[in-house]
């Protein structure tokens, strides 16, 4: 699925990038210590044992006081993508789980191009596969192939079943962007909230189809889960699609205000926008950071 012309596009938002979206994945991607670094940060008192190099003579000079220098090192952290896999991505036009392999072999390409780590989780109701962390534009073939092998074989999204094994493992904390339709029936906001606190600062982007926005659909029809292959018998009126649509916004409100409320980037997307157009419209919205 990911071709010449793919690749190309690729390489133009990498170039873009480099002027906006990449210094904000940057500084989503730095963590400050503090410790023998480059930046001057402030003073405090000093203890038997610290070095003495550390020792701000000036201070010493003018108060008699033994403070000692700290200083603040940027620390590179890894952005882990986490791609839904459960059986409610294989839906539309095009459909959800190529166009989320598509926004993450993106954007993982722009991290790699500026020579950072990046690992991939792919989920469902559990952890179904992981491409280790890598560094380097080099590997940028290695994953798309693994995004190529990864099919829609998880049942339904659990997040917190995810994120709860993910803390398991030997993991390093970083950015945690997470692409998904976000159709949890146990809700979205148990497992963000372990990710959370897990000090994994989650970005998201939720993917739906236009019809699953506005179905198009009237009379008596059989309905079946798509993950549980559970049936229902409706008759679908006006008034009921009137009442679909204010949860389905509802929904998507919901999500926009827990990301608002912790701080979380967020975007929310239907299929039928190209994923470059996309990955664009995130650029425009992330330069003001």
């Amino acid at each position: 699925m990911f071709d010449s012309e793919f690749l190309t596009k690729l390489e133009h938002l990498s170039m873009v990038s480099r002027r906006t979206f990449q210094g904000w994945l940057l500084a989503r991607r730095r963590r400050k210590r503090h410790d023998r670094g480059v930046e001057f940060a402030d003073h405090r008192e000093y203890v038997p044992g610290d070095d003495l190099r550390s020792l701000d003579w000036n201070i010493y000079a003018r108060f008699g006081q033994l403070m000692v220098k700290r200083f603040t090192e940027e620390e590179d952290l890894p952005v882990h993508f986490f791609l839904d896999c459960s059986k409610s991505m294989k839906f539309g036009k095009p459909d959800k789980f190529d166009y989320a392999r598509e926004i993450t072999a993106a954007l993982a390409y722009i991290v790699l191009a500026d020579w950072g780590r990046v690992g991939v989780v792919a989920f469902a109701d559990g952890i179904l596969d992981i491409y280790p962390l890598t560094r380097g534009k080099q590997h940028i073939v290695g994953l798309m192939r693994f995004l190529e092998r990864l099919d829609t074989t998880g049942t339904a999204t659990n997040l917190a079943a995810v994120a709860r094994e993910f803390s398991r493992g030997n993991f390093r904390t970083g950015p945690a962007v997470l692409v998904s339709d976000f159709f949890d029936p146990a809700g979205f906001q148990g497992g963000m909230d372990l990710l959370r606190f897990q000090r994994c600062e989650p970005f998201v982007i939720q993917v739906h189809d236009q019809s699953e926005a506005a179905p198009r659909l009237r009379g008596d029809f059989q309905l079946i889960d798509m993950e549980t292959g559970g049936t229902s018998e409706t008759t679908i009126s006006d008034s009921m699609l009137r009442r679909y649509k204010e949860k389905f916004n509802a929904f998507l409100d919901s999500i926009k205000s827990y990301c608002l409320a912790n701080d979380f980037g967020c975007t929310i997307t239907q299929t039928r926008i190209p994923f470059d157009q996309l990955i664009l419209r995130m650029m425009r919205i992330a330069e003001p950071y």
